[in-house]
């Protein structure tokens, strides 16, 4: 998990193409099938939280893990 500068999320991870994206409320969720082309363009957008709302959030699997 890598911190980012976001002031809704606290960490992203990604491995074998599940995107993990761990949330200041405490949440962790887990994003399946996730592109590694998506996860790059996540790490640098300029706001993570936009870039997950518009390019994550409805459409992929997901599943709450924490």
């Amino acid at each position: 998990m890598i911190p980012v500068p976001s002031s809704n999320i606290v960490s992203i991870g990604y491995e074998e193409n599940t995107l993990y994206v761990q949330f200041h409320s405490g949440t962790l969720y887990a994003y399946y099938n996730v592109p590694e082309s998506v996860y790059h363009a996540l790490m640098t957008a300029p706001s993570h939280g936009k870039y997950l709302a518009a390019h994550v959030k409805g459409h992929y699997a997901y599943k709450r893990i924490g």
